[in-house]
């Protein structure tokens, strides 16, 4: 089987592996991860990542516009604005992205978006380094474990492992004070010149979030014992599954390793962390505003 199959089936499994898991741990996340109506979510189509396809596995529902037609759309500021690499957003529409997030709402943009969109917009946040990976898989670790976003990603155990796209873009960090690294690679560093793999920062009332390489990822890499144990062994050691749980799921797991299905599962738990957070902050400015 091919790594874009092997991948394509882990993130089928993953995202019943998800739905498992947060119903039984965080069943009011859960419910609002469920609740999320379409217009919450624009995704702009890209050529070469594409988010969409992890939200239609959590059956999380979206618009999708084409990066022509991202001028005529009026966004919103409780909305989620997903820009897919490369992000060739025409220059005249970046003004209305600054205010969008300006005004609360969230910016998620992976790879090549860095140059085209957010070093243009926030020009003294981060920038490309110019110095573009290889087709590569770089080890990482976890900066902020408190951080919402990442919850129930990793456990203490694990060796993550991330892979980055043919010519994926590293990000300079300008503004130490305001940018915040969440997951960082030393090998990163050292290949590519800069750490940081997935960073944030708010903007006015707004949350720009950015990751290097693609989202919906098409290979994994296994380099350590753990990583090639089965998938079944994931879920029931890592996960806490039940053997019945387990059992469940087993057909989806076969012939996964748990390097393959933990890279599947960081990501959609990653892009579910994401939208509650969001709905989350969206609650509670509609209540503080009610209450005035």
């Amino acid at each position: 089987m091919g790594d874009f199959k092997k991948m394509e089936q882990a993130y089928k499994a993953s995202s019943k592996i998800l739905e498992k898991r947060m119903a039984k741990e965080r069943p009011v996340d859960y419910e609002i991860l469920r609740k999320v109506k379409e217009s919450s979510i624009i995704i702009v189509a890209g050529e070469y990542d594409k988010i969409e396809m992890v939200l239609n596995l959590i059956k999380v529902p979206y618009v999708l516009i084409q990066p022509q037609d991202f001028s005529q759309i009026e966004l919103k500021s409780e909305q989620i604005l997903i820009i897919n690499c490369p992000g060739n957003i025409d220059d005249i529409a970046l003004p209305k992205i600054k205010e969008f997030v300006n005004k609360g709402g969230f910016l998620f943009t992976t790879d090549w978006a860095l140059l085209n969109i957010l070093e243009k917009i926030f020009p003294k946040y981060l920038k490309y380094n110019q110095r573009p990976t290889t087709d590569d898989c770089v080890r990482v670790e976890v900066i902020d474990k408190s951080n919402k976003f990442l919850e129930g990603l990793f456990n203490e155990d694990a060796d993550p492992i991330w892979w980055l796209e043919s010519s994926s873009y590293p990000i300079q960090i300008l503004d130490k004070t305001r940018v915040k690294l969440l997951i960082v690679s030393k090998e990163m560093r050292e290949k590519y010149g800069e750490d940081p793999i997935v960073i944030t920062f708010d903007y006015g009332d707004g949350t720009v979030l950015h990751m290097t390489s693609h989202y919906y990822l098409q290979r994994a890499e296994l380099r350590t014992k753990r990583h090639k144990m089965s998938a079944k062994e994931y879920v029931q050691s890592e996960m806490a599954f039940s053997d019945a749980e387990a059992e469940e799921i087993e057909k989806d797991l076969e012939g996964l390793s748990l390097g393959e299905a933990e890279s599947a599962y960081s990501t959609t738990q990653f892009i579910s962390n994401v939208i509650v957070e969001q709905q989350k902050k969206v609650k509670k400015r509609k209540e503080e505003k009610d209450e005035k």
